[in-house]
């Protein structure tokens, strides 16, 4: 087994970048436990008061369903079972509350958690992607033609553009040379076409291929 100390640098300035590294690795994994943990006591949190609301929402979908019951056993029982005018209302309101009063719950809960959810960053572009700067510049406001304009900060913002496809011409030119004193004429050899004396290059039969194929085009809307 290999001895770790072994493969340390003799180098005391390696030594001295590599205990930094370490520190600043350290670091960074010390925050990022210490956003877990921050994240994990929210999540609790949130935990704790749904499951306060579902048991209050159990207990009040209870208490609807026997009122449900009562109102079945008023419809269908026999007359003696059967529910006085006074009794209906009683029974009406207390649906109208218990509805009511779930309705503020589940919104309550859904305003907690929106206000507690973190908002998420938006992802950045990949970086083979070409980027066009393009600055803004203020207008000088009146009085300050001639004083100094110190930069103290900018807003940025990225979005994702595209350039249609661009229908070009390749010329190939092929001379043509005869030596003097030599007989011959000498020239490049053609280079291969996938569609022999076709004039379309390879990119435009490909580009023809996918419209047609793959998003559908017809034909005479492909060039």
């Amino acid at each position: 087994m290999t001895n770790p100390v072994s493969q340390l640098p003799d180098d005391v300035d390696a030594l001295k970048a590599m205990i930094a590294a370490m520190a600043q690795e350290r670091l960074q994994l010390e925050a990022r436990n210490g956003e877990l943990e921050a994240r994990n006591s929210d999540l609790e949190a949130s935990n704790t008061h749904l499951e306060a609301v579902n048991k209050t929402a159990a207990q009040r979908i209870a208490r609807l369903t026997e009122l449900l019951k009562e109102l079945r056993r008023a419809h269908y029982g026999r007359r003696s079972e059967r529910l006085s005018e006074d009794q209906f209302g009683f029974v009406f309101e207390e649906i109208q509350i218990g509805i009511a009063a779930a309705e503020e719950e589940l919104a309550k809960a859904g305003g907690e958690d929106k206000a507690k959810r973190a908002p998420r960053p938006r992802k950045g572009f990949a970086e083979h992607l070409e980027r066009i700067e393009v600055v803004i510049e203020p207008e000088t406001p009146p009085g300050c033609e001639d004083l100094d304009k110190v930069l103290i900060g900018e807003d940025v913002s990225e979005r994702l553009d595209v350039i249609p496809a661009q229908f070009r011409v390749i010329v190939t030119h092929r001379p043509k040379y005869a030596y003097k004193g030599f007989d011959g004429v000498f020239q490049a050899p053609a280079p291969a076409h996938l569609i022999e004396g076709g004039i379309p290059t390879e990119a435009l039969l490909a580009h023809i291929a996918v419209a047609k194929y793959a998003d559908g085009l017809p034909l005479y809307r492909v060039c």
